[in-house]
């Protein structure tokens, strides 16, 4: 399989496409959008609006979870890798640049909208994640990945920089396309310049024929990954301290809102300090993934994580959650870029979206039971705080599990 080398312009290109979809993740999944549907859209009274996003996420990520091991199959056989890739990002971008249209009390469409934003960002990333093995030797692949993640946190800064004149005037209407429009500009490197899909003759199966192919094959080839004792290992463990990362990214700032009283403005310049954490902790933590192996990361990660996880329960003020924040941040990059490392060296030239498409079904089926337990625990609590300290018990099985992996031979 061809590989490049370690500065180039596939690689680059790859990163910048992070760069791009990071404003999705701040300002739609994270940061402004979850705030706005949850108390102008919805409404938070008694826990309303929380519930309606769990919703929106849950669903969301069940649909890329059971779709992606069958999607990413029918892209490896098929040969059409960056069509999908393409595909995926379009739908994310035309029903943000939709949510223009949103307008309070308009729960259903904004929570249908989300969903179809939410599956077209996580399902691309399936597609995204697929290119780390073809681009990268293992030897390096855990700094591409650190560079992918830390360049996407510069693309979180700079979106919330574009946003925050918008949010200060109250324009949101021109702040959901304008989201569009960042992500459409700097993905277009990654369309251009990632290696073309295999069109040899003969080599490759016809879309049709791929999809038959692969629905008759999936339950094999699945059972024959997780037959894999130390990589069904690492995804049981992966499984669990994913449900507690995902959980805090997204109802990060809703807890910051509803609980300390965090307003929209403040909220921006939170999570403008977390990600310059967050590159600080992908760029210093780069070279160690790839020195130390990308187990020993996760698990320093998650041992920083339960900590903030616990400690947030206790925090009463802003200035106690901006340090707590800052911190957990210094994690974030570092815990998701090792997980990309660490399961790609167990991925055989060849099925790389195949298994990534199992990584994302192991990550987004996690997802759909995190957000829906905050959601259901913060309406009958009326309060987030039990909702917050639990999911450090999600750090801390990841971790006993992960002690358990054998990583694969080429990473020891």
């Amino acid at each position: 399989m061809r590989r490049t080398a370690l500065f180039s312009r596939e690689i680059l290109s790859w990163c910048i496409y992070d760069f791009a979809n990071s404003s999705y993740s701040a300002i739609i999944a994270t940061v402004i959008f979850p705030v706005y549907y949850v108390n102008v859209i919805v409404g938070n009274e008694a826990g309303l609006g929380d519930l309606w996003w769990g919703r929106a996420i849950s669903l969301s990520m069940a649909i890329v979870a059971i779709s992606s091991p069958f999607m990413g199959g029918i892209a490896d056989y098929s040969g059409l890798r960056k069509h999908f890739l393409i595909a995926y990002s379009m739908l994310a971008v035309i029903p943000v640049a939709l949510m223009s249209t949103l307008r309070p009390g308009m729960v259903v469409i904004g929570f249908l909208l989300m969903a179809a934003a939410n599956v077209g960002h996580e399902g691309g990333m399936v597609f995204y994640n697929s290119y780390l093995p073809v681009i990268a030797e293992s030897s390096h692949r855990g700094r591409v990945s650190a560079w992918g993640f830390g360049l996407g946190y510069i693309g979180s800064f700079s979106a919330l920089i574009m946003a925050l004149p918008l949010v200060k005037s109250e324009n949101f209407r021109l702040l959901w396309p304008s989201v569009s429009v960042f992500i459409i500009l700097f993905t277009l490197p990654a369309f251009i310049n990632l290696p073309r899909d295999d069109k040899t003759p003969g080599h490759r199966k016809s879309l049709i024929e791929s999809a038959i192919f692969n629905a008759s094959h999936f339950f094999g080839s699945l059972k024959e990954l997780l037959g894999q004792r130390e990589l069904r290992r690492f995804l049981a463990s992966y499984f669990v301290y994913q449900d507690g990362v995902g959980t805090v990214i997204v109802f990060c700032s809703i807890f910051a809102a509803a609980t300390l009283n965090f307003n929209t403005t403040e909220l921006i310049y939170l999570f403008m300090t977390v990600q310059v954490t967050a590159f600080a902790g992908s760029m210093i933590m780069a070279k160690p993934i790839d020195i130390w192996g990308p187990k020993r990361v996760i698990a320093i990660s998650l041992v920083l994580w339960s900590a903030v996880a616990i400690v947030s329960y206790f925090v009463t003020t802003k200035p106690q959650f901006f340090i707590v924040a800052t911190t957990a941040g210094l994690g974030l990059g570092t815990v998701q870029a090792a997980s990309r490392a660490f399961f790609a060296g167990f991925i055989p030239d060849g099925r790389e979206s195949e298994y990534f498409g199992v990584y994302s079904m192991i990550g987004k089926t996690s997802a759909i039971l995190g957000p829906l337990i905050f959601g259901i625990t913060s309406a009958a609590f009326k309060s987030q705080r039990p909702a917050i300290v639990s999911i450090s018990a999600f750090f801390v099985l990841g971790l006993i599990l992960l002690l358990r992996v054998e990583p694969p031979q080429r990473q020891v």
